[in-house]
């Protein structure tokens, strides 16, 4: 999810569900170039604890859509974005990232592989950022659009159900979905009463909870969404538990804790690059940026400024751009999100600052309006991971 500096409130976009949001006595706000919800009547910090106790429902709506498909697909995807695609099987999802020639990440981004087995032919499902989507299908379309063909889907909506309630509510309406693990993806027609029509699923999303997202045709979305919210322990949620919930689950957030001046490497992403696509790998390189972002794989020296987790000694809140300084008061770095959430019960933020301050247990100070407030470096994420792995 990424921000931008948003149009005037005239020309902000409305997702399928805004009529619903107002019903529910939204508060709207900017967000990427759509009005959105911030919060509902129960306020952020509800919503959030709501989130982790039971399932919210989120519409992610906003977030670019797109339909990958042909029989080169996989290799011309795997072109631009340093995974492994090609052996990504059907009816798994990746998460990933499309960069520069200089290693810079131009978006984040998660590919499902949907081929189905009745045929139909080689098909992916690609969600990027909502500021960043058309720039995401200029790219691909301009660097790999003659090898396969690449389709924005704006007529469909994107519904996040989320928290440890997800799976047996969700269940209770979609029963087949019982056996998706973290990752998977299905296909899946609505019931009826709800909606005439098939909706994509994936089982996941962005809070680090249990929980699925689910792309469904515009025409059915308020339908689906009311279906949900009927569910026992389902209630609506904004974009403001999602940015608590995200930052507590140590989950950048595009345009903030990592844009065109960081790496994967120095994102601390390495994990999303399978060993077939790094150096002596079956299919090393060949993406964008791979000389860098290889290099420091093999030589973590190189590697000069790191993402890292802080935990504040204090319950004073450091946000966004707080410079940080060491022991010496010397200047190693700077937050990229910070906040006081409910589940950490605590100052917690990201930053990024010289390696040699990387190591958890080192204490930093942020300055804040000027007063130095002491952090220590912690291991992310600040609040355990709930995937249903297995």
């Amino acid at each position: 999810m990424s921000n931008a500096t948003p149009p005037a409130a005239a020309e902000l976009q409305h997702t399928p569900l805004h009529e619903l949001h107002l019903e529910l006595g939204a508060r709207m706000v900017p967000f990427a170039g759509y009005s959105m919800p911030l919060q509902y009547s129960t306020g952020i910090v509800a919503e959030h604890r709501h989130t982790r106790q039971a399932a919210s429902l989120f519409d992610v709506s906003h977030m670019g859509q797109l339909r990958v498909r042909g029989e080169q697909a996989a290799a011309a995807l795997e072109s631009l974005i340093p995974v492994d695609l090609l052996g990504l099987a059907p009816g798994r999802q990746r998460y990933g990232f499309l960069l520069d020639a200089g290693g810079g990440i131009l978006d984040d981004l998660m590919v499902s592989h949907r081929t189905r087995s009745s045929g139909g032919g080689n098909e992916y499902f690609v969600v990027v950022n909502a500021a960043r989507k058309q720039h995401d299908l200029e790219w691909l379309r301009g660097h790999v659009g003659s090898r396969c063909d690449i389709e924005a889907l704006p007529r469909h909506a994107l519904l996040a159900l989320q928290g440890p309630g997800a799976a047996p509510a969700l269940q209770s309406l979609l029963p087949q979905l019982a056996t998706l693990r973290f990752m998977d993806v299905a296909w899946a027609r609505l019931p009826p009463g709800v909606g005439d029509a098939e909706v994509f699923l994936s089982r996941s999303g962005y809070t680090g909870e249990d929980g699925f997202e689910i792309s469904v045709p515009a025409e059915h979305a308020v339908a689906l969404a009311r279906a949900l919210l009927k569910l026992p322990g389902v209630l609506p949620a904004g974009l403001g538990a999602r940015d608590t919930l995200r930052l507590e689950a140590g989950l950048c957030l595009y345009g903030h804790d990592m844009d065109t001046a960081t790496t994967p490497v120095q994102a601390r992403l390495q994990w999303a690059i399978q060993k077939v696509r790094r150096s002596a790998g079956a299919r090393a390189g060949g993406f964008p940026g791979a000389e860098i972002v290889l290099a420091q794989l093999d030589d973590p020296s190189l590697v000069r400024r790191v993402r890292v987790g802080l935990r504040g000694v204090q319950r004073a809140p450091v946000r966004e751009g707080a410079e940080l300084r060491d022991a010496q008061d010397r200047v190693v770095g700077s937050v990229t999100s910070g906040a006081l959430t409910p589940s950490a019960d605590a100052a917690i933020a990201m930053a990024y600052v010289d390696s040699a301050c990387a190591a958890p247990g080192t204490e930093l100070h942020a300055l804040v309006r000027d007063k130095r407030l002491p952090m220590q470096v912690v291991d992310m994420p600040f609040v355990p991971h709930r995937y249903a792995r297995g």
